[in-house]
């Protein structure tokens, strides 16, 4: 087998890891909604874990095998992996509007990633590293903070999976450095870069499994797959000196590809938003309390006017029935005289 098919081999597998995480992750959302960032005492969660964990280290080795080029944009399959395996495995089935925002966010991922032309010897000082490593802390920070004041799930989750895609998508960028940098001599000035990559990856795996809860699976598992890639290459672009394939129509290509991307994102967005605004009425519509039927008019009670069929004699009173129901004694005092009274 040729390394590049190698490549391409590892690189499925990966996506098939990745894909098998993100349904667990979301099982376990819906499984405990009261621990939404980390749900340690769930068995299956740790096996999202370290399904996400060999999808990343296949990933890894695939890039050694093959190009940027090509493994790259095969990590977008994971998203149209994910679907079908759902439907198959845990019986959950997306309707058409989310296979459309899918695939739409996967086509535009790969053209995007196509196109973007990578170096393998560029790295960032110590500065740099300073520098983007408290801008990504601020952003996702920024982004969590959004998330908790919204009020749709939805929306939540979008947003939580985006600072989760901008973690990984940053950790990925310093495993790039330290990879590049790396001398067996000296090992212990990569320190700080180790560290900040554990933060990361570890703050991205619980925000992503946070935005699971109430949204599916198909809106969150696109935005981490969409955001983390491009996080990643817009960092190549502005610092490492990467640029687009075959000039301004590459670069017009790349933008058509965001926007398809960006479009197929929305679309999961509005159809997740969509089917809890109707998951509500219908909510709403089954627990409303039944009408009460009208109250049937209660038989009147005779047992006043039996009393009152004859004169209180000795009393100097007559007491007549009065009409209607009564559920105590009621009487009519008329002041008039009883026969045979003294």
């Amino acid at each position: 087998m040729s390394a590049l098919a190698l490549s391409v081999l590892l690189s499925l597998v990966s996506a098939v890891a990745y894909a098998s995480g993100a349904i667990l992750q979301e099982h376990v959302a819906t499984d405990t909604p009261a621990r939404p960032y980390a749900p340690l005492h769930h068995g299956v969660w740790w096996a999202a874990v370290a399904l996400n964990g060999l999808g990343a280290a296949l990933h890894v080795v695939a890039l050694a095998y093959g190009p940027l080029s090509v493994v790259q944009p095969l990590g977008a399959l994971t998203i149209v992996f994910a679907l079908p395996m759902a439907a198959l495995f845990v019986g959950r089935r997306a309707g058409r509007t989310a296979w459309r925002g899918a695939l739409m966010a996967s086509v535009g991922l790969a053209g995007l990633l196509a196109l973007t032309e990578g170096t393998d010897t560029h790295s960032l000082d110590g500065g740099e590293r300073l520098v983007l490593a408290v801008g990504t802390f601020g952003a996702v920070g920024a982004l969590f903070l959004v998330a908790q004041l919204v009020g749709r799930p939805a929306v939540r989750s979008m947003l939580l999976a985006a600072s989760a895609g901008v973690a990984f998508g940053i950790a990925s960028v310093f495993t790039k450095t330290v990879a590049v940098d790396w001398t067996s001599d000296r090992p212990t000035v990569q320190v700080p870069s180790l560290a900040v990559i554990a933060v990361l990856a570890a703050g991205g795996l619980l925000l992503s499994q946070a935005s699971y809860r109430g949204a599916g699976l198909a809106g969150p598992l696109a935005t981490v797959t969409v955001v983390n890639p491009v996080v990643a290459a817009a960092v190549g672009l502005t610092l490492f000196g990467e640029e687009f394939r075959y000039g301004t129509a590459g670069t017009a290509l790349a933008l058509a590809s965001g926007v398809v991307a960006a479009g197929g994102l929305i679309l999961l967005t509005t159809e997740r938003l969509a089917a809890s605004r109707a998951a509500r009425q219908g909510g709403s519509g089954s627990s409303a309390p039944a009408a009460r039927p009208p109250r049937a008019p209660r038989p009147r009670e005779r047992g006043s006017e039996a009393d009152a069929a004859r004169a209180q004699v000795g009393e100097r009173v007559d007491v007549g029935a009065v009409p209607g129901p009564r559920t105590h004694l009621e009487v009519e005092v008329r002041s008039r005289a009883v026969a045979g009274g003294s």
